[in-house]
């Protein structure tokens, strides 16, 4: 009987490095690698009852032949069916087996998400269903093939020694499946209803225990690295800038100071909207940081948004004595080398990157201050993992993703909380119109006469975690479409997350440079990219994007003097007509709650993107007051079942943290 990944039967070397390197090292890694969705093949729909945009299982019947050939390399099996009612047309991409297989059999079950293009109902990449059943659909691991990866799922489940970790007061009181059963439906669910409660008692736990621990540390006065402001120099730095701060960033600048230089660490949140100046704000921290012996960490999702603030600190902070260095994963060995002995020795005091920040190979002489840009993007074991590389280091994490207060209060338990709700004056607000398909060769022709004025665009396509493959695809497709005649005459580049990062960010950085006119890409865009001359945004398929979503996408032009614009192509909806009368971020998520209650605001699945667990903080936000509610009283009780659950939560973020510093 197997004890330990090691002693499952058939499991090579390499498939356990592989599986190592994904995090997972034993039965209980295992259990806990959740699916990152679930294909539900027992609906099936007509085509009718399905929405655009829409994942649907689909019973068709081939009408007429399909049709096979080979386009830049790649075979292309396409194919019209019906539903014995309506049409769609259906391509697979270097399949070309699928050839034959329509051919033997021309009556189909097909799952794929249902799109309008060109006025045509279409599928790309659908897959062929044969087992009726709820299955599971897991992050791929490289070496691990799927079909693989779920038998040793199973295996897990069979061997392991699954504890419950919820007193059963608690499992009674809100109705919970105990965990056990809980993952086995959430590995393998018999019915939606029993997946439904699985996954709601995983994540009343993941969030117990953090809000426990956000309570608990916000009720601590931890010791933190002391640095006192300095004013004269403050004042000469705030001078030296070719602007004047805001009201807002002015405030928000003395709460961070006021916090730094406080015996307690600091643990503080900077929402600000996009262009609203938290990057100064931050510099400022980051100078004072310096002035005071500390150094200082900024972490950014991306290696070109470390870059851009790297740059900046270049021009910003070195004249005036600030040692300042960029550590990313592209970082060459000899330059990283040298980089993690000047942090060691204090000779570094501001260190931009990205993940490479938190590896193992990092360690700090004297680091004061921490901080995440575009916290959305990082769970909170990333952040604390920061935080852990220095003796209580003063915390700051900065957000563009506009929540409403009351949900950024329960979301960032453990942070107190800054609003910079004022943008800089002369930025120009983005004119945002929705763009009919009637109207797509005019929109054309407005950005070719942008680009002829020397302006630059993007043309953004839905990407969807999920379907990623899918997504790439149409990326790849509109670019070929507009390089074949709408946009012939621009030069165009195209960017998706299927892409090798090196390649990405090559092409990142020519746009950046003004070497390409127009960029066609997925969302990898949203964040991460400082281009002030483009000036025109493009969203294909706009009523597939949450309204926040929308808002960073939009805030990606409109940096530069000259007027911007933001097309959103679509049909008329309420909800997107917002975007065409305010620009207030914080406004749009207060709204889109309005009217949609507490839903996707982000638009796609962020997956534990601010809690970095299995819950979701804007889709389960009922399940988020609950859970907060119950934590409160967890905290304030002193009864042996309240210091046991508060003693597995320290267990519990102890793990996350283990689990985050062994990835990197």
């Amino acid at each position: 009987m197997p004890r330990a990944l090691r002693d499952i039967k058939g499991l090579g070397e390499k498939r356990l490095q592989a599986l190592e390197s994904a995090g997972i090292r034993g039965l209980d890694d295992l259990i806990g690698f959740l699916p990152i969705k679930y294909n539900d093949f027992t609906r099936l729909k007509r085509l009718s009852e399905c929405r655009e945009g829409e994942e649907a299982v689909l019973r068709l019947v081939l009408t007429g032949k399909p049709s096979q050939a080979r386009v830049n390399g790649r075979t292309l099996t396409r194919a019209s069916f019906c539903d014995g009612a309506e049409k769609i047309h259906i391509t697979w991409f270097n399949q070309p087996w699928m050839y034959k297989t329509l051919v033997n059999a021309p009556e189909q079950l097909v799952f794929g998400r249902i799109e309008t293009r060109r006025g045509v109902r279409v599928l790309s990449q659908p897959k062929l269903v044969t087992q009726i059943a709820i299955t599971p659909v897991y992050k791929t691991i490289p070496g691990v093939p799927a079909k693989q990866l779920r038998d040793l799922v199973g295996i897990a489940l069979e061997q392991a020694d699954i504890r419950e970790t919820l007193p059963q007061t608690l499992i009674g009181r809100f109705a919970l499946p105990g965990r056990p059963e809980a993952l086995r439906q959430a590995h393998f669910p018999d019915s939606t209803p029993q997946l439904e409660q699985a996954l709601y008692r995983l994540k009343f736990e993941d969030m117990l225990f953090f809000m426990l621990n956000a309570l608990l540390s916000k009720g601590t006065e931890e010791v933190g690295a002391v640095i006192p402001k300095n004013e004269k120099a403050l004042n000469a730095f705030l001078g030296s800038l070719p602007y004047t701060l805001t009201n807002a960033q002015k405030k928000t600048l003395e709460e961070i100071l006021s916090d730094m230089a406080s015996p307690k660490a600091m643990a503080r949140l900077v929402q600000g909207d996009v262009g609203s100046g938290k990057t100064i704000v931050a510099f400022c921290a980051m100078f004072v940081s310096a002035l005071a012996g500390f150094q200082s960490a900024l972490m950014a999702p991306t290696e070109i948004l470390a870059g851009q603030h790297y740059q900046s600190a270049l021009q910003l902070l070195e004249p005036l004595g600030v040692k300042c260095a960029l550590l990313t994963g592209g970082t060459p060995a000899s330059e990283k080398k040298r980089i993690y002995g000047q942090l060691a020795s204090g000779e570094i005091k501001a260190v931009f990157g990205t993940h490479a920040l938190i590896s193992k190979g990092v360690e700090y002489s004297n680091l004061g201050l921490a901080i995440t840009d575009e916290q959305h993007r990082f769970g909170v074991r990333q952040r604390t993992a920061l935080g852990l590389k220095g003796k209580s280091p003063n915390v700051l994490v900065m957000s563009a993703t506009p929540i409403p207060r009351t949900m950024a209060l329960i979301m960032y338990g453990d942070l107190d909380i800054s609003v910079i709700d004022e943008l800089p004056p002369g930025r120009k607000p983005v004119k945002t119109r929705i763009v009919p398909e009637s109207k797509r060769n005019s929109m054309y022709n407005f950005i070719l006469e942008e680009v002829r004025r020397g302006r630059q665009a993007y043309i953004v396509c839905p990407l969807v975690e999920e379907s990623e493959e899918t997504d790439a695809e149409s990326a790849i497709e509109t670019y070929r479409q507009l390089a074949g005649s709408p946009l012939k005459n621009a030069k165009l580049a195209l960017v998706h997350g299927k892409m090798k990062s090196e390649e990405k960010d090559k092409t990142l950085a020519e746009f950046a440079d003004g070497k390409v006119d127009v960029l066609v890409s997925t969302t990898v865009i949203e964040v991460g990219i400082n281009v002030p001359n483009a000036s025109v945004m493009v969203v294909e398929d706009a009523q597939r994007f949450g309204l926040a979503q929308l808002h960073q996408l939009r805030g990606r032009v409109g940096r530069g003097a000259d007027e911007a614009w933001c097309f959103l192509m679509s049909g008329e909806t309420q909800r997107l007509k917002l975007l065409t009368q305010t620009n207030d971020g914080f406004v749009i998520a207060e709204k889109d709650m309005e009217l949609r209650g507490p839903g996707d605001i982000f638009g796609t699945r962020q997956s534990g993107s601010a809690l970095g667990l299995n819950a979701d903080a804007i889709k389960d936000t009922e399940l988020l007051y609950t859970v907060h509610a119950l934590a409160k009283e967890i905290t304030a009780s002193k009864t042996p079942e309240a210091i046991g659950l508060k003693q597995s939560a320290q267990t519990w973020m102890k793990d996350k943290n283990e689990i985050i510093f062994s990835q990197n």
